[in-house]
């Protein structure tokens, strides 16, 4: 949340091991005269390349498709590197056996310029390339490697490295993402742009997605993008080749979650609740009339699978003791939970945001480092290098399923489904004003409408006198002008103008709804990290990310720190999806609909890892 492009702190890293990297006079990994450097936070050579992949994809444009497939390819180009010298191992790949008298140089070396090779090709045209590019080579040099050895045909380690990142290149073009053409698909909308700055919406079909038209549109990390008009992203990427799922059927979705709600069908009702549920979260977002309340895991998480039903755990099973209140303004919970899971906290999308979870759980670790919790003890190289194979295929499998139901449901969003049942009026009451059957359900004191008492002098409608007869919802008022000093609040709104907790410039993502992306690579990521650390449970039974005050970015805030707090894994992943209603995103159709697919993902990648571990 509170930086862009490299953060400081690995850009501070990255200065200290390129000083080291001075004294090499060789460009060999072993070579006489050259000693790579050592990293200053005792980083493995595998998590000093994920972190220049993650520093990657926070400057490029955020597909979280794409960069889930980088992450992937970078992790299976390192394991493949890593298992040759491995009597147990299995490559994803490249499966070889090499014989070394230097194990550990030598994997440095393969391992090394497997990810190089992958990461040049995959980021070279990108936005940020002018950065990115200048700190893969920086990290080469402070590792002793020469960028000018290119063989890929002998044994050595670095024919090995780059003959593992050409057949992963190639691969790459030919597993269904269209790599060549920029991952170009085929796709048209079947409803015409909403125009944000206008009020209301027109849909063909309000079952379907609508893209949106924004002034002066700007990714949600920061980029200022050509059209001002949303393109869908990746409709076709249900069809890609997979880690641990099969192939997608024809109509590419390799795992049907089955139909969303839709309006006019017997699901109509529940179409309706799951808008009129995100009205009530906008209604949240104001720490100026909110409530306190305790978002520890003493009342929150320990969900069924699907629901958000859970009421926190009685104890840390941990320490054996309850778990501390963590008492916050309910408002400025909400509007951290928007931001801090909307693109991470350094906005590398969600498939790296849970990378870099998934490194402060490493890092974390007490004692040895047992892999499912059990067995002998591994060392930080093996622990880093199967840990980002299995995190990182099932986030690539999870990019898979999710946009495979995107591309073939082709769900409408929150934002339209407001403006566009807004604009008939109330379904609540056929004798009632403003009746229509596609219109709000009314709910006291959230969806009312506007009639000569409310709008009176004094009453809770005024300001919106003018439109007697027209739906108002009390929820989230936009952005302010000047959002360094000011917040939006909430107050009475016309439905036809709801807009969600999110920056003016970005509004919501550029591609359909159902199911949940955040949900879906939140849950399957969860999975990896319960199997692979052999504990639901953070280490410690506690997991904390501190937002800082005034740390928000679309609005002003917060007056006070705010501590989001864990349990478990699958505690975590169950708020990313939560957080998406908070932000206006998402409907809970969506989320519940992510999570049981991102279970069944982060499952089947933990046991197709295992398989390629050998033991």
């Amino acid at each position: 949340m509170e930086s862009r492009g490299m953060s400081v702190r690995v850009a501070a890293v990255l200065a200290s091991i390129v000083v080291a990297a001075t004294a090499c006079t060789s460009t060999q990994g072993d070579a006489p005269g050259c000693e790579p450097a050592q990293h200053p936070a005792g980083w493995s050579v595998a998590r000093q390349w994920n972190e220049a992949n993650l520093d990657a994809i926070r400057r490029d444009l955020p597909a979280p498709t794409v960069h889930a497939r980088n992450l992937y390819h970078t992790s299976a180009a390192m394991w493949d590197a890593w298992a040759a010298y491995d009597d147990d191992g299995i490559g994803v790949f490249v499966d070889e056996k090499i014989p070394s008298d230097d194990v550990a140089g030598d994997r440095l070396v393969a391992m090394s310029y497997a990810a190089y090779r992958v990461l040049e090709h995959r980021y070279i045209d990108s936005v940020g390339a002018t950065e990115t590019i200048p700190e893969l080579d920086a990290l080469m040099e402070s590792l002793c490697l020469d960028i000018g050895v290119t063989s890929a045909s002998d044994d050595d380690p670095a024919s090995l490295g780059n003959r593992i990142a050409e057949i992963i290149i190639a691969a790459g073009l030919e597993d269904g993402s269209n790599e060549a053409e920029g991952y170009a698909a085929e796709y048209e909308p079947v409803n015409p742009p909403l125009v944000v700055s206008e009020s209301g919406t027109v849909m063909n079909d309000p079952n379907r997605w609508q893209p949106l038209q924004i002034d002066n549109m700007v990714s949600q990390n920061g980029i200022l993008l050509d059209t001002g008009v949303q393109e869908f992203i990746d409709p076709h990427w249900g069809y890609l080749t997979a880690f641990a799922l099969p192939p997608a059927p024809a109509n590419g979705v390799p795992i049907d979650p089955g139909e969303p709600p839709h309006a006019g069908s017997p699901t109509d009702q529940q179409f309706k609740d799951d808008a009129v549920e995100v009205v009530a979260f906008s209604s949240l977002l104001d720490p100026t009339i909110a409530a306190m309340v305790d978002i520890s895991p003493a009342t929150l998480g320990d969900n069924t699978l699907g629901t958000q039903d859970g009421t926190g755990h009685p104890m840390n099973p941990i320490t054996g003791e309850a778990y501390e209140p963590v008492v916050v303004n309910e408002g400025d919970f909400g509007r951290v939970l928007a931001e801090f899971w909307a693109d991470g906290p350094d906005s590398e999308t969600p498939p790296g945001h849970w990378n870099t979870m998934a490194n402060t759980v490493s890092d974390r670790m007490d004692g040895s480092l047992l892999i499912r919790g059990e067995g002998e003890p591994v060392d930080r190289l093996e622990w880093d290098t199967k840990l980002y194979l299995a995190l990182n295929g099932a986030n690539h499998d999870a990019a898979i399923a999710a946009w495979g139901s995107k591309g073939h449901y082709d769900y409408v969003r929150p934002i339209s489904m407001i403006r566009w049942m807004g604009g008939f009026g109330q379904s609540s009451d056929p004798d009632g004003a403003s009746y229509h059957p596609d219109g709000l359900p009314l709910v006291d004191g959230l969806v009312e409408v506007i009639s000569e008492a409310t709008s009176s002098p004094g009453g809770r409608h005024a300001h919106l006198a003018e439109h007697v007869g027209e739906v108002a919802v009390y929820a989230y008022q936009g952005n302010p002008p000047d959002p360094e000093s000011a917040i939006g609040g909430v107050g009475w709104i016309l439905a036809i103008d709801w807009v969600p907790y999110q920056s003016p410039t970005f509004v919501t993502p550029s591609f359909a709804a159902y199911v949940s992306g955040h949900s879906a690579f939140s849950r399957a990521s969860a999975e990896v990290l319960t199997g692979f650390t052999g504990s639901e449970f953070f280490p410690g039974g506690l997991g904390e990310w501190m937002i800082e005050a005034d740390a928000l970015e679309f609005e002003s805030g917060t007056a006070e720190p705010v501590p989001l707090q864990w349990a478990t894994y699958r505690d975590a992943s169950d708020q990313a999806g939560l957080s998406r209603l908070y932000g206006g995103i998402h409907v809970r159709s969506d989320d519940f609909a992510g999570r049981e697919m991102g279970a069944e993902v982060g499952q089947a990648a933990w046991a197709k890892a295992q398989e390629y571990y050998g033991r």
